[in-house]
């Protein structure tokens, strides 16, 4: 008995020892904290505590021996202070963690093989909804769901990157981290131009929901263009569900939020951002919700509301501030790997510009997942009634290189056309119409990226209805980035994103099916990053 004892408290001593917490400390003088990752470790709790006060905390897979990859944490604006890290338990990765003016492989940046280069994708770790995005003094402001310490969801900040034009983006140190109320998840931002919740005219207000042992909405706000944001002291201003999208509804001077409640939308109005009161509700959407109006086929005298959720169904119908009435829908403009795509709030042209996430795994690499091409949306009017359509941002042609264009031509003589062209990045457009049978095949490296059945009527397997019947005569546009294609059929009828399969020739791009080429224009595309490499 005695023996069984002592091996019980000896068992319960041992736990004790090596479930004790560690602790890091560091006198900051550098501007990062370089933090090695293995992706077959636990992921432990880590608190980043300066004083006395507990920053924001993580699930970090601290690296016990070789790293697969490394992650950093700016600590620029705590110079001069003491911050000590807590760790749940001991790894031999803690004492691997060390400051610098450089983050671990900051050098080749932007140069990375598999770095996309048309798409915002960000620096390190994990990113999935883009979030608060408004333009603001110059900018337009991209925030996003982050993790920033491995490249799996977790962890969730507010990533933040800005922009002057839509294609280049600087990407800055996080906005909004974990607090006591929980891990920051998706929601939106506004302008408060006018001053009313009191921060100050031309304040940046952000809304986002809390995810802790229950989803709150929270508001912060900054009066600095975004560097920092200080979260309101009345947090959380709502209750549970997620993902506030809030806008101002000017026939009635009002706020409005729509926000996600168990498969429904619901509606709120504000007068003071803090404060919010319900109003409607609208039924059969899922996450990430958005409610804007467009004029229809551009006529100012005639616009609609245009509702969708995170999938990208929608229904157009009318709105007077507090309830939204669907006439039309639900149905789908884009497929693929697009979800949770948001629009800019505040734009300085009036366009209703839509950045989505794509859903694409970038393989082999300290970064994972990415934007979409910034698009511009508009509604217009059908063979089958109003509808909506996707079309990138006329921006792009600013990223255009050296330009091709051919007219009339057959599918041979196309084919050899597109054969002298080597480069992976493309913006193309075609106007294709298939003269002897039902399918057309676009292929990139072996590999169909776009196909049209017309026994089913069918784009990559989506139900697409010509606006012609019995014409099969497409304008179709492709954006080709190193792991990803994007296509827009008929002018953005339909908007497909997809990753790029692993190569299965050498081949660029190739067109199959019996077609006449009306006409196609093929740009070879400078990079986004290419200000960051001058």
């Amino acid at each position: 008995m005695k023996n069984f004892l002592f091996i019980v408290l000896l068992t319960l001593l041992s736990i004790q020892l090596f479930s004790q917490e560690s602790i890091r400390e560091f006198r900051l003088e550098k501007q990062y904290l370089n933090i090695p990752v293995d992706m077959q470790q636990d992921r432990q709790k880590v608190y980043f505590i300066l004083g006395q006060d507990t920053l924001t905390y993580s699930d970090i897979r601290i690296a016990d021996g070789e790293p697969d990859y490394w992650v950093f944490k700016d600590v620029s604006a705590w110079k001069g202070k003491k911050l000590t890290l807590t760790f749940s338990e001991k790894v031999n990765g803690i004492e691997k963690i060390y400051q610098s003016d450089k983050f671990a492989g900051e050098d080749s940046l932007y140069r990375e093989s598999k770095r996309p280069q048309l798409h915002f994708t960000t620096r390190r770790g994990w990113n999935n909804d883009p979030n608060g995005m408004v333009y603001h003094d110059g900018e337009y402001h991209l925030f996003y769901q982050h993790n920033p310490y491995e490249i799996r969801w977790g962890n969730m900040h507010w990533g933040h990157a800005v922009s002057t034009d839509l294609l280049h983006w600087n990407e800055l140190d996080d906005a909004l981290y974990p607090d006591d109320l929980g891990t920051m998840f998706s929601g939106s931002a506004v302008i408060d131009k006018d001053n009313s919740a009191g921060w100050g005219k031309n304040t940046l207000v952000a809304f986002y929901t809390a995810a802790g042992e229950k989803m709150t909405q929270n508001v912060a706000y900054s009066t600095d263009k975004g560097r920092t944001f200080t979260k309101y002291e009345g947090n959380p201003i709502l209750g549970p569900d997620r993902d506030p999208k809030v806008f101002w509804y000017e026939p009635t001077q009002t706020w409005v939020m729509v926000l996600y409640e168990d498969n429904f939308f619901a509606i709120y109005n504000s007068r003071d951002l803090k404060n919010w009161e319900y109003r409607s509700k609208v039924k059969g959407f899922y996450e990430c919700p958005e409610l804007f109006e467009l004029a229809v086929d551009g006529d100012e005298n005639n616009k609609k509301w245009v509702m969708y959720g995170a999938s990208g169904t929608y229904m157009v119908g009318t709105f007077d501030g507090e309830t939204f009435t669907p006439e039309r829908g639900k149905y789908f403009y884009s497929w693929g790997s697009q979800y949770a795509a948001q629009t800019f709030n505040n734009t300085p042209d009036g366009r209703r510009i839509q950045i989505g996430w794509g859903r694409i795994e970038q393989r082999g690499t300290s970064f994972n997942q990415m934007m979409l091409f910034p698009c511009e949306l508009s509604l217009r009017t059908t063979s089958e009634g109003i509808r909506l359509f996707s079309e990138p941002v006329g921006e792009i042609e600013n990223l255009h290189d050296k330009k091709h264009r051919w007219e009339h031509l057959t599918e041979q003589e196309v084919n050899e056309k597109l054969s002298t062209i080597e480069t992976d990045l493309l913006h193309v457009k075609m106007d294709v119409e298939i003269r002897h049978g039902l399918r057309l095949a676009i292929n990139f490296r072996g590999n169909t990226v776009i196909k049209y059945d017309g026994s089913f009527n069918q784009f990559n397997g989506v139900p697409f209805t010509c606006e012609e019947p019995g014409s099969f005569r497409f304008n179709i546009e492709i954006l080709l980035d190193r792991t990803s294609v994007e296509t827009w059929i008929d002018r953005g009828k339909l908007y497909i994103s997809e990753g790029l399969k692993k190569d299965k020739s050498q081949d660029g791009l190739r067109i199959k099916g019996g077609v006449r080429v009306h006409f196609i224009e093929v740009s070879e595309m400078k990079s986004i990053w290419i200000k960051k490499q001058d």
